[in-house]
């Protein structure tokens, strides 16, 4: 996915869901837990030099998976590149806990995932499909038929 720098940066200084310096290990052999301001923002997550303002990365968060990992550290790693794994270190259970959870929810898929299952629920309480109104009630990404699961299940891949 090709993604304009100007952009990402600008898209960086916007509001965040979450922020906080956190202890970061990269993907590459031999790389060290570092501290560095962690941001996330709709579903990117940034990356910062604690003083510097550019982000020195961003992690696309759509087709990952979040886990638990020991101590308070999670980790994010990519369905089609298992191999590369980023290792996030909290400073307690409960903002591991926070991050993963917000991690989760960033994702589209989650967020289409809900959408499908409210408007399904909408449907069945009502008889209408609350759709209808924007005229979008026929596109096939938002078709309950077309990826609906059990919301209960694991959340964790995105």
């Amino acid at each position: 996915m090709r993604f304009n720098e100007k952009e990402l940066v600008s898209l960086s200084r916007q509001p965040s869901e979450r922020a906080a310096e956190l202890g970061m290990r990269g993907p590459k052999k031999g790389d060290v837990v570092k501290k560095r301001l962690v941001k996330l923002v709709v579903n990117f997550l940034f990356y910062f030099r604690t003083d510097e303002e550019e982000p020195m990365g961003a992690l696309l968060l759509e087709q990952c998976r979040v886990e638990r990992e020991d101590g308070h550290t999670f980790s994010i790693t990519f369905l089609d590149e298992a191999e590369r794994k980023y290792l996030f270190e909290c400073d307690s259970e409960e903002q591991r806990a926070e991050w993963m959870d917000s991690i989760i929810k960033a994702s589209y898929e989650f967020m289409r995932k809900n959408l499908i299952f409210y408007r399904s629920e909408i449907h069945r309480l009502t008889g209408k499909d609350p759709l209808d109104q924007y005229g979008i009630s026929d596109e096939t990404r938002f078709q309950v038929g077309h990826s609906l699961q059990d919301r209960s299940g694991d959340a964790s891949s995105l």
